[in-house]
C-alpha cells in the first residue's frame, strides 16, 4: 500500500494526495490523474493509462461515494491520459479535448519515437466534445473550469484546465517539472520559434507555439499561489514553471546553433547543452533527440538553418 502525503491510502501502484477536500491528485495511473468530486458527480483530468483504467476508476468510485464520472478532459492524446476513454465514453461521460486529439485516437499511425504504430480506438473512446482554439468556460457543480488550446508544445493537441476556486491549474504535458519534457516530434511537438528581441508579434502572440511559448502562455494563467499540476512529478509552484521555461528557452536556443553548425543527435548529446539542468531534468539524451526531430520539423519557422 501507499500513503499520500495526506496520510490516505490507495491500492499499490496507486497513491492521492488530497489538494482540497474535493481535489483528488492521483500519481501511479501512468499520468497524473486530477479528481475532482462534485455532489452528484466526477470531473476527471486525464484517465491513466490502460493497464491502470480498472483499478483508477475502482479508487475514484471509493473516494466519490460510488458517483458516476461525468466529465473527462483529455489533455493530449497520450495513452496514459487517455486509457479511461472507452469505459467512461461507454458509461456516458462527456469527453472534452482538442480537436486534433480526437483526430490522432481515431487515426492509424506510426510513433517513430515509440517505435510502435498506433491503431484507431474505437468510436466510444474518442473525444465526444472537442474545439480548435481559445479558451472555454464551464462550471461543474459550484466550481468554475477554465480550459483552452496552447498550439503545439508537447503535441499539437495540448490544452490545460484551470480550476480558480481552489486555484489549481492542470498543464498535462506540456509541463514537466522534475524531469526534460517529452517532445512528441511525430504529432507536432517542438521546443518553438526564436524569441524575436521583445517583438510584440512574437513574445505576447495570443496564439503560442512550441513548449517555450506554451509554458509561457500557461503562466499568465497562474500567480504566487497557484498550484500546478504536471503531467508526470509533484506539483509545482509559479516559480517552479518559470524556471522549466528558462530551461527550455535556454536549451531551445543552444540546440539551434547546433543545428546550424551541422550537428546531429550524436553531436548534440556530446556538446552537453544541458549540462547545467541535468541534476536537476535528468538523463537528458531522449530530450535531445526529441527536440532536434522537432526542431527540424518547423525548420521554415526558425528561418531555415543558414
Amino acid at each position: 500500500m501507499l500513503k499520500s502525503a495526506q496520510g490516505e491510502t490507495a491500492p499499490n501502484p496507486l497513491a492521492v494526495v488530497k489538494l482540497t477536500d474535493s481535489f483528488l491528485l492521483i500519481t501511479g495511473a501512468g499520468a497524473n490523474v486530477l479528481a475532482v468530486l462534485g455532489p452528484d458527480g466526477v470531473l476527471m483530468v486525464d484517465g491513466g493509462s490502460p493497464e491502470h483504467s480498472a483499478e483508477l476508476l475502482k479508487l475514484v468510485a471509493d473516494k466519490s461515494g460510488g458517483k458516476p464520472v461525468q466529465v473527462l478532459f483529455n489533455t493530449c492524446w497520450d495513452s496514459d491520459r487517455t486509457g479511461s476513454n472507452e469505459t467512461l465514453g461507454k458509461a456516458g461521460a462527456k469527453i472534452i479535448a482538442h480537436e486534433n486529439t480526437k483526430l490522432w485516437l481515431g487515426a492509424e499511425f506510426e510513433s517513430r519515437r515509440q517505435k510502435r504504430t498506433f491503431e484507431p480506438h474505437p468510436k466510444a473512446a474518442l473525444p465526444n466534445q472537442t474545439f480548435y482554439s481559445g479558451t472555454k468556460k464551464m462550471t461543474f457543480g459550484a466550481e468554475p473550469v477554465e480550459y483552452g488550446y496552447v498550439m503545439q508544445a508537447h503535441t499539437d493537441g495540448d490544452i490545460y484546465v484551470y480550476f480558480p476556486g481552489p486555484n489549481i491549474l492542470m498543464a498535462g504535458g506540456v509541463v514537466s517539472g522534475a524531469s526534460y519534457p517529452v517532445v512528441d516530434f511525430d504529432t507536432g511537438g517542438w521546443l518553438g520559434p526564436l524569441d524575436r528581441g521583445g517583438d510584440p508579434r512574437y513574445e505576447d502572440s495570443p496564439v503560442p507555439n512550441g513548449l517555450v511559448g506554451s509554458q509561457r502562455a500557461l503562466l499568465k494563467v497562474t500567480n504566487a499561489d497557484t498550484r500546478i499540476v504536471p503531467g508526470n512529478g509533484p506539483v509545482m509552484t509559479q516559480a517552479d514553471l518559470k524556471a522549466e521555461i528558462e530551461m527550455l528557452a535556454t536549451v531551445r536556443d543552444r540546440l539551434v546553433k547546433l543545428i546550424r553548425m551541422g550537428y546531429g543527435p550524436k553531436e548534440m548529446i556530446a556538446a552537453k547543452p544541458t549540462e547545467e539542468f541535468d541534476a536537476k531534468y535528468g538523463n537528458p539524451e531522449q530530450f535531445i533527440r526529441n527536440a532536434y526531430m522537432g526542431l527540424w520539423g518547423h525548420v521554415h519557422e526558425l528561418g531555415g538553418i543558414v
